[in-house]
This record gives structure tokens, sequence and C-alpha cells, in this order.
């Protein structure tokens, strides 16, 4: 009972922040903040992504090329294109889903700040226009989502132009990467990019795509 007891008091102290941010903005102030959560934890997850899967991803593709008997046929020109495409593809997978939510973001903001204007103008037919201060409180809340949903979506364009430069330039240089690693290991040096070492990938670090 006692545990039950304080279990409920602290409910609403963690409901306390969500209060504030939803009197200060209206209710749709908290979606755009869950909009820019699921942003953010996309872009962290196209980073990890990047460093754990698609380096090691990439330097299979390179091992296994290398080790193809032939690489200057069409099968094997076709064979490394559908290779390269596919994991090209895994990479910019949630490319659509950035794009969607920085669209969404001022969106939310503008429909927050028209419902919050509304309400300020239903505040002011029943309160009078006299009260002068309050319509001004009334005005800055209700541009708040929009402020708001601007700032995500402003910082979310600037990944999302980021990641789409680094799969760019992923494109171009994984082809760069096969080509040079078949004559490497003609040559009987280590072929580029297939080298467990841990700054192998050091020329990739400028381009891990951030927030």
């Amino acid at each position: 009972m006692p545990e039950s007891l304080a279990s409920s008091s602290l409910l609403p102290g963690a409901l306390a922040p969500v209060m504030r941010l939803v009197d200060s903005g209206g209710p749709l102030i908290v979606v755009i903040c869950l909009i820019a959560m699921l942003l953010f934890g996309l872009a962290l997850e196209r980073g990890l992504y990047w460093r754990l899967v698609h380096r090691p991803a990439r330097r299979q593709l390179i091992h296994d090329w290398v080790a193809r008997s032939e690489h200057h046929s069409w099968s094997a020109l076709t064979h490394r294109e559908v290779l390269t495409r596919e994991l090209l593809s895994r990479l910019r997978a949630p490319l659509p889903w950035l794009k969607l939510l920085v669209m969404i973001c001022p969106l939310a903001g503008l429909l927050g700040t028209v419902t919050g204007m509304i309400h300020v103008f239903d505040s002011l037919a029943i309160a009078g226009t006299g009260q002068a201060r309050a319509m001004a409180d009334g005005v800055a809340r209700a541009t708040l989502p929009t402020l708001a949903g601007m700032a995500v979506a402003v910082v979310g364009l600037l990944f999302v132009t980021r990641f789409e430069r680094v799969v760019r330039r992923e494109d171009q240089r994984l082809h760069d990467r096969l080509a040079r690693a078949v004559d490497d290991a003609r040559k009987g040096k280590v072929p580029d990019g297939m080298s467990t070492a841990p700054d192998s990938d050091s020329s990739d670090t400028s381009e891990t795509p951030h927030a």
C-alpha cells in the first residue's frame, strides 16, 4: 500500500515538465518534440549503422569480389552492380522517412500556431480587447509551435543533406574500391578496404553521417 501511494505521488511530478510544455505551446508542441526525438533517433541509428554494419559489409563485398575467378565479363559486372546497389539501398533505406519527418515538422508547427491563434481570438471575443497583456501572451504561446517546428526542420534538413552527400560519394567510391582491390590483388598487395586494422577506414571518418 505505501509503495502504491509513493508511485502515485511520483507520477504527477514526472508529468510536470510535459504539462508545462503543453501549457506553454499547446499539445502540438508535444507532437513536434516526439517527431524530433524520432528524427534524431534515426540520425543516430544511421551513424551507428555506418560504423558498425556498413563498413564490415563493404569489406565483405570487396573480399567476395576479389575472390571471383573473373571480373570483366557481362555476368560479373552485372553481379557487381547488383551487390553494390543492394549495399547502398540498405544504407539509404531510412532516407524517405527522414525527409517525411522534416517536412511534417514545420506543418505541425504551423497547425499549432493556427489553433493557438483561434484560441486567442475566442478568448478576446469573450473577455474583450482591453487586456493587451493577455493577448500578447496568447500570441507568443501560439507562435512557439512554429518556432519549434522550424528549428527541428532546419536541423533535420542539414542532416538529410549531409546524408545524401555521403550516400552519393559512397556510390562513387565503392566502384573505385572494387576496381582498385582487383588490381592490388593481382600485384600481391592487400586490397584497399579489406584490411582489418582499426585505422583501415580512417578516410571515411569525415564522411560519417552526423546529426
